[in-house]
């Protein structure tokens, strides 16, 4: 159920959205009445998750996945904003992000359905152009459509658009100082009212517990990490990540543990830090240098937790193994 605190100015909501909760935090005048922010947020998010789930059959992207090669189909703006970002960091990673891998997700337990080893091994047969090879976007017209049979999957970049329209609405309402996030995708804007930025924790790549890393001090940024920790399915008796690699059709074998980004949208953060894990610290790290992208990646090793951090954000001292804090500005 959503729920809504009651302190006078102090305002935390959150509701249920993509089998997860999104969050919202802010101060405003003691006189507003929360009621009709919540239910704005909460309606947002819905709007969202009916545009890009897999999990519902009749979203907006099931009925572009089943439409026929060749066919243009008429999709919501959001949706086409979001094909299109995605498209864009499919060509400027070299492929590593890829929103059609909806196949191969589905494949191997990551969807609606439980793993199936005859999909999971036509999967990883299967030759796929990249997305932004195949799919054409009309945004003026509001249409797309496939040259060439594809299964699109938008998980690694929905979530992170969903916290950039969350914040889209509370800047509606005049509220310019808030933090939102749906899981661990987050985005902050202005300052806290004490005129400190917001506070946000990196997570320990830990399966087993939850527990900070680092802390990030953020100002009208946003942040989102992909790990190998959280989502992960068990075949055959082996635990495998939910990050799918475009080169084989399967889960990521060796990654790093995660990798955080923190950028100006929290889509383009959700998007990369799916590209950066698939690249790995050194060919992820160099492209996101050339890109100016800050991100963090955690590494395991026989000691602990090793870091590489890439941008000038995370030149401040990270928290180390033994768990001391530090902070990052962005």
């Amino acid at each position: 159920m959503p729920k809504i605190s009651t302190d006078p100015g102090r305002h935390a909501l959150n509701g249920p959205t993509m089998g997860t909760r999104w969050s919202a935090r802010f101060h405003a005048d003691a006189g507003l009445d929360p009621a009709p922010v919540q239910a704005a947020l909460q309606a947002t998010v819905a709007e969202v998750d009916a545009a890009m789930s897999t999990w519902q059959p009749d979203s907006d992207l099931m009925r572009l996945n089943r439409a026929p090669t060749g066919a243009w189909v008429a999709v919501p703006a959001g949706l086409a904003e979001v094909l299109n970002l995605g498209l864009r960091i499919c060509a400027a990673s070299g492929g590593a992000f890829d929103i059609g891998m909806g196949d191969a997700v589905r494949a191997w337990g990551f969807g609606p359905e439980e793993a199936s080893a005859e999909a999971i091994r036509w999967a990883m047969v299967t030759t796929r152009p990249p997305a932004h090879e195949v799919l054409e976007i009309d945004r003026a017209a509001g249409l797309v459509r496939k040259h060439a049979p594809i299964t699109l999957d938008l998980n690694g970049i929905a979530k992170g658009y969903g916290v950039d329209r969350l914040a889209e609405m509370l800047r509606g309402f005049g509220i310019t100082g808030f933090l939102v996030g749906i899981d661990g995708e987050m985005r902050a804007s202005g300052l806290r009212p004490d005129g400190m930025p917001w506070t946000v924790a990196v997570e320990a790549p830990d399966p087993e517990r939850r527990a900070p890393h680092s802390v990030l001090m953020l100002q009208d940024a946003a942040v989102a990490t992909s790990g190998d920790y959280r989502h992960h399915v068990t075949v055959q008796g082996q635990r495998l990540s939910h990050t799918m690699d475009p080169a084989t059709g399967g889960p990521l074998r060796s990654s790093p543990a995660s990798v955080t980004v923190v950028t100006g949208s929290c889509a383009e953060a959700d998007a990369w830090a799916t590209a950066l894990m698939v690249l790995g610290p050194q060919v992820g790290g160099e492209l996101a240098a050339r890109l100016s992208l800050d991100a963090l990646f955690l590494m395991r090793e026989a000691g602990g937790i090793r870091t590489h951090a890439v941008g000038a954000l995370f030149d401040s001292p990270m928290v180390s193994a033994a768990g001391r804090e530090g902070l990052v500005r962005a």
